[in-house]
């Protein structure tokens, strides 16, 4: 390899010098290449194999792959669901002396897809959504550290499933700014703008090629990440006023934030001159509620939406088996043992890699809430453990992405084939891991 080959890395991990570095990231070898679905880019990305990992890698300038880099690793200190920088490499040179394009490297989101990969033939409006609605909590709390996306859309961003719902990861940080002072109302309302817009088009070009159910409206869809970004700014930064009398409304209020998967870690609180009048207003808040009891007491990092399924059952089995007797802890640890953890061990294991195991137990118990409604009874969990393997997770179709070109950009579509929409809306019990090429 000639020329000196630089490379800025977060990891340790001699193999990253095993990559083709001196070929163009277009012809790189198929021994190389993962193949995964991707969204549209502005810029060539490939995916490639590293260390029993799946890396992805974008080619870019020196500055830019630089600035997303640190951006990126910033993101990740302050807790925002983002994809995880790996390195940047620059002073590629061909072995003939010419210059080759610096790259970003991140690591591949596990069991994430891209907007275009959630669906088969027609997106439904429901599921068009709950996708709106997961970017919208995104741009939220990037808003909240004071982070300017500047290029907010579906496209640079990846969805993994949370209980029924989405969760939603920043992929590219490249235009993104991060501003001490906090954000103007009109960089909030710039960013909601450039979302609405961007997504608009987005269904409108699936739409174009007859990709989203007819009775999906492109414009109100688009528009509805603004009235649901709205109504979440307001009730994490909005103030409130009251009569003193009425203070259980402090706690009303920090209790709706729980329940959106907000803590609240400085609350604002005055009085008027006569103390006649209470306002408050959350100061600083902290996504993750849910999230962060789980991992507390189980050790499980889950998604916000599973963990508060895997709470609402640890506290179903708490208060059945010894909530006077048992501190939290102890119970927790009662339920890892004697539920959670006998659940995944029971799962085949060719069938392991199909959904991660906080997403299956939550899919376990959608199962078993079906059948104890269909038969009119309490199926125990182990009865319905049983039939979830045998008659749903063993009989699930993949979904297959085919990828064409492999380095398509931001100009070549992406069609996707695997699970009927319908079938995903109804059971969101599809594989997520496993992919095949299809020809």
């Amino acid at each position: 390899m000639s020329g000196s080959l630089n490379i800025t890395s977060a990891i340790v991990d001699p193999a990253l010098l095993d990559l083709p570095w001196d070929v163009s990231l277009a012809d790189w070898p198929e021994e190389n290449i993962a193949t995964l679905p991707k969204g549209l880019s502005r810029h060539l990305v490939r995916f490639a194999h590293l260390s029993g990992h799946v890396i992805a890698i974008k080619e870019t300038t020196d500055e830019m792959a630089q600035g997303e880099y640190n951006m990126l690793r910033t993101l990740q200190r302050l807790e925002i669901p983002c994809v995880d920088p790996l390195a940047v490499i620059t002073g590629r040179t061909e072995p003939d002396g010419s210059e080759l394009r610096s790259v970003l490297v991140t690591r591949h989101l596990k069991f994430s897809l891209p907007y275009r990969a959630l669906f088969n033939q027609q997106l439904r409006p429901d599921t068009a959504t709950r996708l709106v609605d997961a970017l919208a909590v995104l741009l939220v709390r990037l808003h909240v550290i004071g982070f300017f996306w500047g290029d907010v859309s579906l496209s640079n961003t990846l969805f993994r499933r949370d209980a029924g719902a989405f969760a939603a990861y920043l992929v590219d940080a490249e235009t993104g700014k991060l501003f001490a002072g906090g954000l103007s109302n009109g960089q909030r309302e710039n960013d909601l703008e450039i979302a609405r817009i961007n997504i608009a088009g987005e269904l409108m070009d699936l739409e174009a090629g007859g990709r989203v159910d007819d009775a999906l409206d492109p414009i109100s869809v688009s528009n509805g990440i603004v009235a649901a970004y709205r109504s979440l700014w307001e009730e994490l930064t909005g103030k409130e006023s009251f009569a003193s009398s009425e203070r259980w409304r402090i706690n009303q209020r920090v209790h709706r934030l729980n329940e959106l998967g907000f803590d609240i870690e400085e609350l604002a609180i005055k009085t008027d001159d006569d103390g006649s009048t209470v306002r408050i207003q959350p100061k600083v808040v902290d996504a993750g509620h849910h999230q962060r009891r789980l991992l507390r007491l189980t050790g499980l990092d889950t998604g916000e939406n599973q963990a508060r399924r895997l709470l609402n059952d640890l506290d179903a089995f708490t208060a059945t088996y010894g909530r006077e007797k048992y501190d939290d802890e102890m119970m927790a640890h009662e339920w890892l043992a004697r539920v959670f953890e006998p659940v995944v061990r029971s799962i085949p294991t060719d069938l392991k890699r199909k959904l991660e195991p906080a997403e299956l137990f939550h899919q376990l118990l959608e199962h078993r809430w079906f059948l104890s409604e269909n038969e009119k009874r309490d199926v125990p969990l182990a009865e319905a453990l049983s039939t979830y393997i045998n008659d749903v997770l063993r009989h699930r179709r993949d979904e297959a992405t085919v990828i064409d070109p492999p380095t398509g950009t931001f100009t070549m579509a992406i069609p996707a084939q695997g699970l009927d929409d319908d079938e995903v809306a109804e059971h969101d019990e599809d594989d997520e891991k496993d992919w095949r090429l299809t020809v």
